[in-house]
This record gives C-alpha cells, structure tokens and sequence, in this order.
C-alpha cells in the first residue's frame, strides 16, 4: 500500500505539469483511483551532434560592432550593423523664422550633427584601437524582407556609392573625456561620430553638413517627418557602420542615435539651443552582419567528442529523440514526464578573454528553426521550451508534450504515405539554440515577450557526440495507467 501511495503522490506531480491533460476532475479522480494506478519509469539514449549556424535571423535590439580573435579556434570574428532611425508621430520643428542658426548666405543650417552609439557591455579590450567606417544607405531595408546575419548591404547595393562616408577612429573607454566624466553616474560608454563633412544629397544639393540635410528637409516637406515610414523613405533610410580596421573589441550597441543641433529664438527672444535626437530603436529596423571563419567552426563540427553551442551564427546542438523506443509497448499508457539534462564540459584553461556561456537555450523542432523567429514566436511548451543554465546543467524538465506530437504526427503520416519517414527526416529531430528572453509587464506580471537569437560572443562544449567519452545523453520519462487499461 505504501508503494501505491508514493506511486499516486508521484503522478500527481507529474501529471499536474503535463499540459493537456484535463483537470476538471483530477483531485476527486485521483483520490478514489489512487490503489489503482501503475507508476513506470524509463530512461533512453539520446544521440546529439553539432551543426552549423551558416546566419541566424538577424533582428535584434542590440547591434554588434567591432573585430575579436576568438580564443577558441585562433580566427577572426567581425561585426558590422545596420541602423536606420524613427522620428516621434507628428514631430515638429520651430517655425522656421525662429532659426537663427544660419549661413553667410542667410540660409538655414545645423551647428553640428553627429552619431552616438551606446554600449552597455562588450567583449574584449577596451584599450584596443579600432576603426569604422560609417556609410550613408542608398533605400531602405525593407520590414518585408527576412534579413540574415550574412546579409552585407555593400555587396546588395544598399549603400550609396557618392553617399556620405565617415571614418572613425575609436577606443571603447573614450579617454576623450575626462576620468570624472566617464565615472559619473550620468555618463554612459558610447562611441561619437560626428557628421560635419559637407554632405551633397541625392539632387546634387550640398549642405555644410548632414545635419543640416535634416533640418531643411523638414522645411521642404514636414510631412516627410510625420512617421518613421516616410522618414526612412524620403530624408534618411539608414546607416551602415562597418568594422574597417583593428582586432579586439566587440561593443553590444543598445542604443543608436543621431543628433542635429542649432539654435532658435522662442517669442521673447530667448535664445535656446536644440538637440534633435532620432533613434534607433525596435520600432525601426536593425540588423547585425556577422563574419566569422567557416574553416574554423567545421574544425569544431567535425569534433565528435562533444558538441558545441557558439554564437554568434556559428553552431547549434541537434538532438535526435528516440519516439519509437519511448512509446514501444506504451500504447495504453500516459507519459507523464520527459526530462533531458544537458550537461557543460568545463573549460581546462582559462583567459582573461574566455569567450562567456550562454545563458538561455531554446529547443526547438529542427523544421521549425527558421519560421520560430521570422514569425517572432514565443515558446508554447509543445514544440518549443526554453532552459536557462543552473550550475554546469541546462535541464528541460518535461517535453512530454513534443514526444507525443512527434509520435502522433508519424503514425498519422505513415496511415497515408509508408515513406513518410523519408520524406520528413527530421520528424524526431530538435535543435538547441542560445537565446535571448525579453520579458515585458502586464497586470502585475512579468510576461516572455519576445525570444531572439543570442548575438553574442560565446561558446560552450556539451557532453554528446557520436564520439562522446562520457556517460550517454539520457530522456528519463515517466509513464503511468489505470488498471484495467
């Protein structure tokens, strides 16, 4: 009777955590059943090996800029973005009398204009001595197209070929300003482009600057400036800011902005200076164009003692679940559980620049591994989860709910096609992805909003592999039934 107990306490647990079992009556079932339930458990082996991540879907928050020797394999890996900046709805400048920063000519003009790139965090050398190469977009990247991360505007012909090219110089920790400055509370770590070299526009009209493009821009036509659409699409569709020289910094941009100043007089001849900020933000577009040695990332593929997980755009782990073993001779019985734990292979050297572990895998369905994030999905607990790393172990705690559909969809497609197999390959097949989780507020809760890839620089060996030297990858499931059943 004591086993029986223990046995029904366990189901309860486990079926509590199974998604579509019904629960409308699961306390008085349980309770009047409970002598009468059987309780089995079950472990598989699980074969896994690394793929390549040749792009990933490349539209982030965070742009990625800089060139690193990556420490694992000896190669170079660069990052280079595209930014294109909104304007608030409606938005409007002084009237247009009001401006009295002007040329010898009378002519309205911008005192200055500049880029700001914003960092919060990077790998690397902030020492190091890097240069960009900042490039005026010729059309805009369009929303309606999926952009990849070896998507480059230059070769597409997105860039302007006469258009406005800046290059710059920079170190991440800008000694340009003061130790008091760069360590107050206000201050936070950006790169600065100016924008003051004349600039010609597309009708052959030259201005002393870019900035004061802008401004006159909005005098032609206010309505350019309504909305971000008809920003992009008629003043400014964007800049593309590549790596040009120099190793060993990669800046995570979360901000970008550009800026246009001059100076207006309001009704009481107060003079005041302007800062008119656009940004780039997620309600424009941004994608990261990332270069990395496909020598070196098959040199890792094709170690089969382990698998790899490298981001950005370098490798993923594929699993394949053993369905058939798990539900032979379970015809009759509920799985209840399915629980894989990936294990981490420690790293036997370290370096001040060792390349960080991801934080967040997703799985998912290898069919799925493209359309989850084209089509911005979230993780629904049937064909995808997610696992965040707890001491050297990733685990997913139940997929019982991908096995059965995995199973259901086989038997379902060999009832119409005995090659259905052939077919679909990878119909027992998930992929596991680093991500990013962006969780956003509603009624008082923290809500998964969004899950993206992992741009970041990082990498991390998994147990696994058809050559694996350590104990096997296993599911562990739990099944339960009914006497009588």
């Amino acid at each position: 009777m004591k086993t029986k107990i223990l046995a029904g306490l366990a189901f309860l647990s486990t079926i509590l955590v199974s998604c579509d079992d019904t629960t409308g009556n699961i306390g008085s079932s349980l309770t009047e059943n409970i002598d009468n339930i059987t309780i089995t458990t079950d472990s598989f082996k699980v074969t896994t090996r690394s793929i390549v991540a040749d792009s990933v879907f490349s539209r982030n928050a965070t742009g990625y800029l800089g060139r690193i020797k990556d420490p694992e394999t000896g190669s170079y890996i660069s990052g280079d973005f595209m930014v294109q900046f909104n304007t608030l709805e409606d938005f409007k400048l002084p009237a247009k009398e009001s401006i009295i920063s002007l040329d010898d000519n009378g002519e309205i003009v911008a005192d200055s204009c500049e880029i700001r790139l914003y960092y919060t965090s990077f790998y690397g050398d902030s020492l190091a001595t890097m240069k960009a190469t900042v490039y005026e977009m010729d059309k805009p990247m369009e929303e309606s197209k999926k952009y990849y991360s070896n998507f480059d505007p230059l070769s597409e012909g997105y860039v302007r070929e006469d258009g406005l090219k800046i290059d710059k110089v920079y170190t991440l920790d800008n000694h340009t300003y003061t130790d008091s400055i760069r360590s107050s509370n206000n201050y936070t770590h950006h790169i600065r482009i100016p924008l003051n070299t004349p600039y010609v526009d597309k009708q052959g009209k030259r201005y002393n600057n870019f900035g004061s493009y802008i401004i006159n821009k909005y005098y032609e036509n206010p309505s350019y400036f309504k909305n971000s659409y008809n920003f992009i699409h008629n003043v400014c569709p964007g800049f593309y800011v590549k790596t040009k020289d120099g190793i060993g910094s990669m800046a995570y941009i979360s901000i970008s902005q550009l800026s246009v100043y001059y100076r207006f007089k309001d009704k009481e001849n107060n003079m005041y200076v302007r800062d008119d900020i656009y940004s780039g933000t997620e309600e424009v577009l941004q994608t990261t164009n990332i270069t990395n040695s496909k020598d070196a990332i098959n040199r890792l593929v094709n170690d089969n003692s382990c698998t790899y997980l490298k981001t950005p755009a370098g490798i993923f782990t594929e699993m394949t679940l053993p369905v058939d073993e798990i539900t032979l001779n379970h015809e009759n019985d509920t799985l209840n559980t399915a629980k894989i734990i990936l294990r981490k292979i420690n790293n036997i050297q370290h370096t001040p620049y060792s390349l960080e572990t991801p934080t967040t895998l997703l799985m998912i369905e290898r069919d799925s591994m493209y359309t989850f994030f084209e089509k911005n999905k979230i993780t629904d607990g049937v064909q995808s989860y997610l696992s965040t790393i707890s001491g050297n172990n990733y685990v997913f705690s139940n997929i019982s709910n991908l096995v059965r559909k995995m199973s259901e969809a086989k038997k379902s497609g060999l009832k119409s096609n005995s090659n259905w197999t052939i077919a679909h390959p990878n119909w027992n097949k998930v992929v596991i992805i680093p991500v990013v989780e962006t969780y956003a507020q509603a009624s008082q809760a923290s809500v998964l909003a969004k899950v993206t890839h992992d741009m970041k620089l990082s990498s991390v060996r998994l147990v696994g592999g058809s050559g694996n030297p350590y104990d096997d990858i296993k599911i562990s499931v739990i099944y339960s039934k009914f006497a009588g059943r």
